[in-house]
């Protein structure tokens, strides 16, 4: 895998498919691991890069692997925007944490929320925040 953001983006732009959105999924479990370890470890940038091709694919199943890597670390927590999670939507990445009943999709749910009323959600929508994205790593 590569070693760094630069090379990442290369290799699968910000809109993998098929084969390439496994391998995001693979290197965001694998950076947050280290991440979890020991802050620094994961590479924050990278990590969030891999949460952004993830918003770009919107897949519901994706959002509990996006609010783990943000809750890694403080530094993870930094990097990885609160919206990454929200692929699919708002509204349905709130139904789909509803749905689950593990911990963490209760605790992912709940910063939504709360993020949702402190106003980090105002006129929040996927495909503007998408091309914010494509700005920012152009």
């Amino acid at each position: 895998m590569p070693m760094d953001g630069d090379e990442w983006l290369h290799r699968y732009g910000l809109h993998p498919v098929g084969a390439g959105i496994d391998e995001v999924r693979r290197l965001l479990e694998v950076r947050g691991g280290l991440e979890r370890h020991a802050q620094g470890d994961g590479d924050t940038e990278l990590m969030k890069l891999c949460c952004v091709q993830l918003f770009n694919a919107g897949r519901l199943d994706d959002v509990p692997l996006i609010w783990r890597a943000k809750s890694a670390s403080m530094d993870a927590e930094c990097s990885i925007d609160i919206q990454l999670p929200c692929g699919s939507g708002l509204a349905r990445a709130k139904a789909y944490l509803s749905s689950q009943h593990l911990l963490d999709a209760l605790a992912a749910r709940q910063r939504l929320l709360g993020c949702e009323m402190a106003g980090d959600f105002e006129s929040f929508s996927v495909e503007e925040r998408s091309a914010q994205y494509a700005a920012y790593y152009a």
